[in-house]
């Protein structure tokens, strides 16, 4: 049984990825045999590009979890991924045709599920992407979910998803994500480094995010992130930035609802606004 695919923000051209493959809960098979030499090859150049731009950039929970995800020189197969995954953190990753909707999103979370979608970009891609592909979501997500702290966050969020889409908040929890796993910065060796997925898969936007004079740095503060819109086609204009990985988990039990309920009562703040007082952290 197939599933309806999925478009968050505006595109050009329809949704890539073969959604009739999709099960009810929009999981599917990995179809290895279908990955041809160009794409192992793209995956090891993206691989090997990204890795030789590390460091003193990533962050260092990054740096030690990568060589969990295996060898460079093919795409991963998930099932010998999840064989190390599960003994280190209970987790697993499983395929999906690509962006799906926001409740199964969750839902998968909640059970230490990652999606992660199972075909590649074209060579002509290589420098950059619509959608999130499968170098994107191994790459960037996956490392980090053999790190403790981290797996329990990603799951505590999904179980918050669930609640967020009840109370219809799913928005302001959206925000949440975008600025810490896919675009989050944390304080470290007396500067800043990356750790959200969508710098750590961009060969540009990880330097930019760390060295770069022109975006704004500011303590993660939930409130101020949940309010924040961000930029979907450019790199980030706000980044905010942990202290440690265990202010996640400190959010993670938060109780949002009353946070909704408040932040419903003020305005959005723009992606490059700055607040009256606010400081920006220094590189």
């Amino acid at each position: 049984m197939g599933q309806a695919p999925v478009v968050y923000g505006q595109s050009d051209r329809p949704p890539r990825g073969d959604y009739s493959r999709a099960n009810d809960d929009y999981t599917c098979a990995q179809d290895y045999a279908a990955y041809t030499e160009a794409d192992h090859q793209t995956y090891q150049r993206l691989y090997e590009r990204q890795c030789a731009l590390l460091p003193g950039l990533a962050s260092q929970h990054f740096i030690a979890a990568l060589p969990s995800l295996g060898a460079k020189e093919r795409i991963p197969r998930f099932e010998e991924v999840n064989e190390r995954l599960f003994k280190a953190t209970g987790w697993e990753i499983v395929g999906v045709p690509g962006l799906i909707p926001e409740v199964p999103f969750f839902s998968l979370l909640a059970q230490r599920k990652f999606p992660v979608t199972d075909w590649i970009r074209k060579p002509e891609e290589f420098e950059y992407i619509v959608e999130p592909d499968i170098f994107h979501d191994l790459f960037g997500h996956v490392p980090l979910l053999f790190n403790p702290v981290i797996a329990d966050f990603i799951q505590a969020y999904g179980q918050g998803g669930l609640k967020a889409a009840e109370l219809g908040a799913c928005e302001m929890l959206a925000r949440v994500y975008w600025y810490t796993i896919e675009f989050g910065l944390i304080r470290e060796n007396g500067g800043v480094r990356a750790y959200g997925a969508g710098i750590l898969s961009s060969a540009g936007e990880l330097a930019y995010s760390v060295q770069s004079p022109e975006p704004h740095r500011l303590p993660l503060q939930l409130e101020r992130a949940m309010r924040t819109l961000y930029k979907i086609d450019t790199y980030q204009q706000t980044y905010f930035v942990l202290d440690d990985m265990q202010q996640l988990l400190d959010f993670a039990s938060t109780d949002f609802a009353p946070l909704y309920a408040q932040l419903r009562q003020q305005p959005t703040i723009g992606a490059k606004e700055l607040l009256p007082g606010e400081t920006l952290l220094k590189t």
